[in-house]
């Protein structure tokens, strides 16, 4: 009688693992035919996983996401990177602009305070500094994403640090926003300590800093942020990093303040992984650092940045301007030589 029962037991044991194996090849079936429908890449699976499909990518547009990197100083929270950011699915294109945070925002440089800085705005709001930018840029920016330092800290643990070229010694120490920077020059793996102190260096406690020719001071580590940020994509958008998805979805929503939804983080994700990051259009807001009033700040150029953003929104959208400075180039030449030939004549 027992050994009928155990038999029994065993019997829908079976059964009952038979029916999971069989719901799991069909949905691994179903699964693999949606990323072969979707390309096979990594982008499919994940459009996959999100349960888009190729036809979700027409829905999408050119978006600009303002970035503001803040760390804490004595309760006070500072934006150490400005940053706009522009990605264009369709074309697979993208731009990041730099603005220093000392930027004059005010009326009369003249009589300039420290509250006519642009980065003093996030004390007020983001979206004070968002539509500074705007203003400053003419880029019609309807988002932003506040990342702190911690989350920048965990990111980039979570992927295992980056393999990043650091371009001088670093050596600074500043106890009362605890922040010691002690990095070597050279190829080495940035992990998220070392990427806080990397992205925050300035100068060195001697007061030297980047050599001018790479941008010395803010213009320099604005340089290495956008150089770090390039790299940080690159190593990130890989098959390995697949299992890790979950952790860094976790740490940017739960890390990250933004007026993004996350249907709407999701909806690109699955195609900012095909960008080439070598190919990420990296600028700094053209100007001059002056100083007015006894205080320094970096003086715009309108007209030079109103010439960079035409160049910048051009690749966007067309992916180049080689062909566009080549037909003016061509034009220029054209009426030169017909001016010659009547100056001639």
């Amino acid at each position: 009688m027992g050994n009928k029962k155990t038999k029994k037991k065993k019997g829908c044991s079976s059964i009952f693992l038979t029916i999971i194996f069989l719901i799991v090849m069909v949905f691994g079936a179903f699964f693999g035919y949606r990323v072969y429908e979707n390309g096979g890449d990594l982008s499919a699976i994940l459009m996959t996983i999100f349960g888009q499909t190729p036809e979700t990518l027409e829905n999408l547009e050119t978006i600009n996401v303002l970035v503001l990197g803040v760390s804490e100083d004595l309760g006070i929270k500072l934006t150490d990177t400005i940053m706009v950011c522009t990605y264009n699915p369709k074309k697979q294109t993208a731009s990041m602009l730099s603005i220093p945070r000392d930027t004059f925002t005010g009326k009369d440089k003249h009589a300039g305070k420290w509250t006519d800085k642009i980065n003093a705005l996030y004390t007020k709001s983001p979206e004070k500094i968002m539509a500074a930018v705007s203003d400053i840029t003419g880029i019609n920016i309807d988002y932003y994403a506040v990342i702190n330092t911690e989350a920048v800290v965990n990111i980039v643990d979570i992927i295992g640090g980056v393999d990043f070229d650091v371009p001088i010694d670093m050596k600074y120490d500043d106890p009362t926003q605890n922040l010691h920077i002690d990095l070597k020059k050279g190829m080495q793996k940035i992990d998220g300590k070392k990427a806080e102190q990397l992205l925050r260096f300035r100068h060195n406690n001697n007061g030297t800093s980047y050599p001018w020719q790479y941008g010395d001071n803010d213009y320099g580590r604005m340089k290495t942020q956008r150089n770090f940020i390039i790299e940080t994509v690159k190593q990130t958008i890989k098959l390995r990093n697949i299992p890790k998805l979950g952790n860094l979805a976790k740490e940017v929503f739960n890390n990250i303040e933004t007026n993004l939804t996350q249907e709407q983080i999701l909806s690109y994700i699955p195609h900012i992984v095909k960008l080439n990051p070598d190919e990420i259009d990296s600028q700094q807001l053209p100007g001059v650092s002056e100083k007015c009033n006894e205080i320094w700040f970096f003086i715009y150029s309108r007209k030079e940045t109103a010439e960079l953003i035409k160049e910048m929104t051009y690749r966007i959208e067309n992916g180049t301007i080689e062909e566009e400075i080549i037909d003016e180039e061509e034009n220029n030449s054209a009426t030169n030589s017909t001016n010659t030939n009547s100056n001639t004549n």
